[in-house]
């Protein structure tokens, strides 16, 4: 049975950091690319950075980069999300995503909230 359980998120002060974890069981999470996408409310979901198998590669979104940082440990079967800098159009819920080939999983989602 695959699962993506995001934790992490919270409600934080503008200027302020979280991290988020996504936790992943089911399939051979060393096979695949992780990304973390969100979703604010009234918006489509968008990407916001994405790891390759093997880490090696890490792309961002432009309002992620130099504040975020996505990493993986896939001795944990887990995926990470630092957020710094957070400001309040940082709104929204926060999903994890793992591709390769034609699967495509999908968590359930964290809501991080970033207000004064």
């Amino acid at each position: 049975q695959v699962q993506l359980v995001e934790s992490g998120g919270g409600l934080v002060q503008p200027g302020g950091s979280l991290r988020l974890s996504c936790a992943a069981s089911g399939f051979t999470f060393s096979n695949y690319i992780m990304s973390w996408y969100r979703q604010a409310p009234e918006k489509g979901r968008e990407l916001v950075a994405y790891i390759t198998s093997t880490g090696t590669i890490k792309n961002y979104a432009n309002s992620s980069k130099g504040r975020f940082t996505i990493s993986r440990d896939n001795a944990k079967n887990t995926v990470y999300l630092q957020m710094n800098s957070l400001k309040p159009e940082d709104t929204a819920v926060y999903y994890c995503n793992a591709k390769w080939q034609i699967d495509d999983y999908w968590g359930q989602g964290t809501q991080v909230t970033v207000s004064a």
